[in-house]
């Protein structure tokens, strides 16, 4: 029987449930300015593991995906199906504060629709937060992924926004691991690692000893940020 995309790489044992979520969204929220009473929106909300931390923070969450079982399960949501590649959101101009996604752009071969959808329904000094995978550091596993079309580093995040006209722009490597969003000595012996080990190595050592610090110093992101 043919199965989705949100059940083969979001299947429970294979992408287990975890506390990451929350902690990722109330980091962003900190970061660039988001309050409790803003107005989200989610592309590519899979399984909707990133609206609810959104949500329970206080933002006012909707979603889109190109997955109709994503709409089913998440009912508590605005939710609608869109293929981002070609079809405008399903919302009007200026309907939200906060613009997100994560491992998303990567998806698409083009993101000049997407950028430009983004523009419209983001209010005037709104925000975008995008997370795709960091080329760079992932390029020997980013196409373990069918799904993936084109890949970014730094340089590319960075125009994309900056060409899509957004202002107060970041873009930057990111880890996913919590500890090394503030510890300087940690991210140090991170910046080591990912001297000696590619993400196939850091991946090996994370499953002999069990320790999430060698993936997820080495297998990383580009995070970027703008406003309108």
């Amino acid at each position: 029987m043919k199965k989705d995309y949100l059940s083969v790489v979001y299947d429970e044992s294979r992408t287990p449930r975890t506390s990451y979520p929350g902690r990722l969204s109330a980091y962003l929220m900190g970061r660039f300015g988001l309050k409790a009473g803003d107005r989200l929106l989610e592309i590519g909300c899979g399984r909707g593991d990133f609206l609810a931390a959104f949500h329970e923070a206080g933002l006012a969450c909707a979603g889109v995906d190109l997955e109709a079982a994503s709409r089913e399960s998440l009912k508590e949501f605005d939710v609608k199906v869109c293929d981002l590649s070609r079809d405008a959101l399903p919302f009007p101009d200026e309907s939200f504060d906060v613009v997100y996604h994560k491992s998303l752009i990567e998806h698409l071969a083009d993101p000049d629709h997407l950028m430009k959808e983004t523009w419209r329904v983001l209010k005037k000094g709104g925000k975008t937060i995008v997370l795709t995978p960091d080329w760079v550091s992932q390029m020997r596993n980013f196409y373990e992924d069918i799904t993936h079309r084109r890949p970014y580093d730094v340089t590319a995040l960075r125009d994309t926004l900056a060409m899509s006209g957004f202002d107060g722009i970041v873009v930057e490597r990111f880890a996913q691991l919590p500890a090394l969003w503030r510890s300087r000595p940690l991210n140090l012996a991170a910046g080591l690692l990912r001297l000696f080990l590619n993400v196939h190595a850091a991946r090996y050592l994370t499953e002999k000893t069990h320790a999430k610090f060698f993936r997820w110093s080495v297998e990383l992101m580009v995070l970027g940020y703008g406003e309108k």
